[in-house]
């Protein structure tokens, strides 16, 4: 699974060919002395199948080493450190550890999808050694071979598989990729509204069927002579049924707020941190190897050049000379090879933008079962508000026509049995 095995400038890759899979959990308990636990990351893969445990330590060394080792290769980003370690309450520091652990499984999602990436030695190590001395396996596997370029059979043959304007194209694709990477951005945020708006939506339901409960509790007594009292206690009762039926609509509200979030908003954080690894590939060719290049070249042609004018001696300018060419004929090679990758993971992008399209239709579907979900529930609720109106109201009536029944016999008895011909 490389992207060099054939041409190295033809991607023939398909979202199904990047498969492995790996998953992040957090340990339940926190390791370490009372005063400095810790929290540990169980990974998984599907290649390995072997557990391990990391801290978050661990992943800032593996991802320092694989940007070394992979300088012209999308790397993903980490999920930042804690800013406020300490000042966060226990619910805002759960919340922290879940966001970090999702930005973790992201990270080791993209890194073993990627065919470059996935096969290298240090991600086995990652994935399969012991959590005791993994930091400085992985150090010493980095230092046996060092970045990708002194190990690549392509290194001395990467300007044969571009095209004459390769620069041209490279540019083109950088600002495709960016607009691509603006529009996921807002379509990201958009997404996480729903979900929060979601969740919001659940809060608030449970506090309606809280109060709801709290009415129909009340106990408090009502005066004697209210027409409506016994209409009202009818309806009070039915309250406290009825509060129950908010707590559902509530949960599934609270399921539709997570699965947007899960299914959705975190596919959409997928692809942006790889469009994001891309930019910061893009930023480093820039600023990396060609400012390095540059660099070589003037000092070939400047104090060099300068220098040699002034030399009595021909052994040592002769041996800078040679020196300084080396360097220029590395660095030019450096260059051509950073163009190659570059348009290596240039097409790696292309390859997952599909994505989209699935991420579309599991958007689509969640909206449509969550709709379904609360329509069932608030359906149910119909015919009980119904019944609840329909007693409420016969009792009401019942009421009435005692209260009038009483007031009829009331005024019979003040006014007293008619005489015979005589007119009420």
């Amino acid at each position: 699974m490389h992207l060099g095995q054939q041409n190295p400038v033809v991607d023939g890759l398909s979202l199904k060919e990047l498969g492995d899979s790996v998953l992040v959990e957090i340990e339940p308990r926190r390791k370490g002395l009372p005063f400095l636990k810790h929290v540990e990351y169980r990974i998984v893969s599907k290649c390995f199948q072997i557990p391990v445990q990391r801290r978050y330590a661990d992943f800032e060394v593996f991802h320092s080493l694989l940007l070394q080792k992979f300088i012209y290769r999308m790397v993903p980003p980490l999920p930042p450190k804690r800013i406020l370690k300490g000042v966060l309450n226990s619910i805002s520091d759960r919340e922290f550890n879940d966001s970090r652990r999702r930005g973790l499984q992201r990270f080791m999602t993209l890194v073993i999808r990627h065919p470059v990436l996935a096969g290298d030695e240090l991600v086995s190590i990652f994935l399969s050694a012991s959590s005791a001395d993994v930091q400085n396996m992985l150090r010493d596997a980095y230092k046996k071979t060092g970045d990708e370029y002194l190990t690549s059979q392509m290194n001395l043959h990467g300007k044969v598989y571009l095209p004459e304007d390769i620069q041209n194209h490279a540019a083109t694709n950088r600002e495709v990729i960016a607009n691509i990477h603006s529009s996921f951005n807002k379509l990201r945020d958009v997404a996480e509204r729903m979900a929060q708006r979601s969740r919001e939506n659940s809060s608030d339901l449970l506090m309606f069927g809280k109060d709801l409960s709290e009415l129909g509790s009340d106990t408090s007594d009502l005066p004697v002579n209210a027409t409506m009292s016994k209409a009202w206690k009818t309806q009070r009762k039915s309250l406290v049924e009825l509060s129950g039926e908010f707590g559902l609509l509530a949960d599934k509200a609270a399921h539709q707020g997570s699965r947007e979030e899960d299914e959705v908003v975190e596919k959409l954080n997928l692809l942006l941190e790889q469009l994001q690894s891309y930019k910061d590939l893009c930023n480093r060719h820039d600023s990396g190897v060609l400012l390095e290049h540059q660099r070589a070249f003037e000092k070939r042609s400047g104090p060099v050049a300068t220098h040699l004018k002034y030399q009595n001696s021909f052994e040592q300018p002769e041996s800078r000379l040679t020196q300084q060419e080396n360097t220029i004929i590395t660095m030019e090679m450096r260059r051509y090879f950073s163009l190659l990758c570059l348009h290596q993971e240039t097409q790696l992008v292309f390859t997952y933008l599909p994505l989209v399209t699935s991420i579309l239709g599991t958007f689509v579907h969640s909206q449509i079962q969550g709709h379904k979900e609360m329509g069932d529930v608030w359906g149910d609720l119909h015919p009980k508000l119904k019944d609840l109106f329909e007693s409420a109201n016969e009792a009401s009536s019942r009421s009435s026509s005692q209260t009038h029944t009483s007031r009829g016999q009331k005024t019979c008895a003040i006014i007293g049995p008619a005489k015979p011909g005589q007119q009420i």
